[in-house]
């Protein structure tokens, strides 16, 4: 299984309408794609020295086929849904985790 990995620093001025905003409307849209069996939001628990708050938010595939099939289908419009209504408050970058065992 993969985890596509969203690390974001959300400015303190629209943290919540953002917080909000990912449950009730962006990961249920990237979870409607059928790419991902679930999502989670995890809070960083670090003081950043440019201030905001810091979250990660993890997409669980099946495969890397399912990942793939979501950069080429879906992550562009996405991605430019969150620029639009968050572009000057928010710094994200992404990573791509693979899973090797649960215990």
């Amino acid at each position: 299984m993969y985890i596509y990995n969203v690390t974001s620093n959300i400015a303190e001025s629209v943290h919540e309408e953002w917080l909000k905003w990912m449950q009730e409307t962006h990961i249920p849209e990237i979870l409607a794609t059928g790419k991902f069996t679930n999502a989670r939001i995890i809070k960083v628990l670090v003081e950043e020295e440019m201030g905001g708050v810091t979250y990660s938010v993890q997409y669980t595939a099946n495969n890397k086929e399912d990942l793939n099939k979501y950069y080429d289908e879906h992550a562009e419009e996405l991605r430019g849904k969150v620029l639009k209504k968050f572009a000057d408050s928010i710094v994200s970058f992404r990573t791509e985790l693979e899973i090797i065992s649960d215990h």
